[in-house]
């Protein structure tokens, strides 16, 4: 009976019009596409592909291989040297304590799995220019610049750390403690010039979760922090590169 086939699923989120190229390269990873909602400003593409066989079973037919051969060994061995069995033992016999002798105990139970070696995935690792080239030409680049859309793109769900500034500071709608910043790198604050236009969308002073040896009780335009974000998308109407933030720490 043929095993009936396993998947494991996964899914992304891809900037309307770049739906097809995300699905190209995600068919070149081996996964195959299922479905996909479309949504305002982004897509959520899902996949799935066969998982792989399990270890020990592959173990187990391996050792049952090694069992047979022992097995026919033993036997070989015995009709040669029947000669020099005991007096009124039989080859057939001398086969039968030979098999018995020799042959390994198979055991049913599963091969334990190797203890997993504690080692930073390249997908959990933080972003910052120094380990990511493209996040740091990402950081000089114009904010319409297409390396803007293909950065969103591939790194979607993923977090960046950067040296930068509050460009500007806005109230978000009629609330009072939620805001929409607008975030520069470097450290010129509103005279920002080169580099996307990061923005963080309906948060207050306390999602920014900061930290640092002196913690404001309010920040403003111009205020200086390392920023620790996880990347949402980029709008290439508004030339918007949307984040969300994890910390923020004052420089």
């Amino acid at each position: 009976m043929v095993d009936e086939i396993r998947y494991e699923y996964t899914t992304v989120r891809a900037i309307r019009g770049t739906d097809s190229s995300m699905i190209a390269k995600m068919q070149k990873d081996g996964w195959e596409f299922v479905d996909q909602t479309p949504g305002m400003l982004r897509s959520t593409l899902n996949f799935r592909r066969p998982k792989k066989p399990v270890l020990w079973r592959l173990i187990g037919v391996g050792v049952a291989v090694l069992a047979v051969l022992a097995v026919a060994g033993g036997i070989a061995s015995a009709l040669s040297d029947g000669g020099e069995k005991g007096e009124g033992e039989t080859k057939a016999e001398a086969a039968t304590t030979a098999a018995a002798t020799t042959a390994p105990v198979v055991s049913e139970q599963p091969a334990a799995a190797p203890t997993p070696t504690a080692v930073e995935s390249p997908a959990t690792k933080v972003i910052t220019a120094r380990n990511n080239p493209e996040f740091a030409a990402l950081l000089k680049a114009d904010s319409c610049d297409d390396a803007n859309v293909d950065f969103a793109t591939k790194y979607a769900g993923r977090t960046v750390a950067f040296n930068g500034s509050i460009v500007h500071m806005a109230p978000h709608g009629d609330y009072d403690t939620r805001y929409d910043f607008l975030l520069g790198p470097g450290d010129k604050g509103p005279r920002t010039t080169v580099g996307p236009a990061f923005h963080y969308e309906d948060v207050n002073v306390f999602d920014l979760n900061l930290t640092g040896k002196k913690i404001p009780a309010i920040v403003g335009a111009g205020d200086k922090f390392r920023f620790v974000a996880e990347v949402r998308e980029f709008n290439t109407v508004q030339c918007s590169f949307y984040l969300d933030p994890v910390s923020t720490e004052v420089r």
